[in-house]
């Protein structure tokens, strides 16, 4: 999955409208029109066939598409925190915008949206069970750890999607 598809997945899922989107892209520090908006939310006939579910955007003119690069995915995950919890007063020496992370987009998504929807380690499992798949607490905390931590464990697409779809099952009733 790309940073596309995980958007609009997570779009779906938490039921985010189009003037929310892009209210959390401003916040992130991204300035984008709703119509700028809607092609980042566009499914291209390169995106993951494997799960043909009703929630794709989909548009005839692939040529306007934009392509969500990691910066713009962290950018839209960071301004999606802003958007639940309210922004935060950066501390003494703490640089005002978060930098940008170097991090596998999947894991970050994980960590990201467990912060901006204050859950712990019991609702994400929970999350997880909703969508039918078993995830031990070892493997969850190897998936939220810092990159080079000898015990993190990068994030397949089928946790990522399995997530989303817990997440949809449990906002969406």
């Amino acid at each position: 999955m790309d940073n596309n598809d995980l958007l609009i997945r997570l779009r779906y899922a938490l039921d985010i409208k189009n003037k929310d989107m892009v209210e959390i892209f401003k916040l992130g520090g991204i300035d984008l029109s709703k119509d700028e908006v809607l092609k980042v939310l566009t499914k291209t006939p390169e995106s993951d066939e494997e799960d043909d579910d009703s929630i794709w955007v989909d548009h005839e003119d692939h040529e306007d598409y934009i392509k969500a690069e990691d910066s713009l995915f962290e950018s839209f995950l960071n301004g999606f925190i802003i958007f639940k919890r309210g922004r935060q007063e950066p501390k003494p020496g703490q640089p005002e915008v978060p930098s940008l992370t170097n991090e596998r987009s999947n894991n970050l998504l994980l960590k990201k949206v467990k912060i901006a929807l204050q859950l712990n380690s019991e609702d994400m499992l929970a999350i997880w069970d909703l969508a039918g798949v078993t995830v031990t607490k070892g493997e969850l905390g190897a998936l939220l750890r810092k990159v080079g931590h000898k015990n993190y464990k990068e994030c397949g697409d089928r946790y990522a999607r399995n997530f989303l779809k817990g997440l949809a099952i449990k906002y969406r009733k």
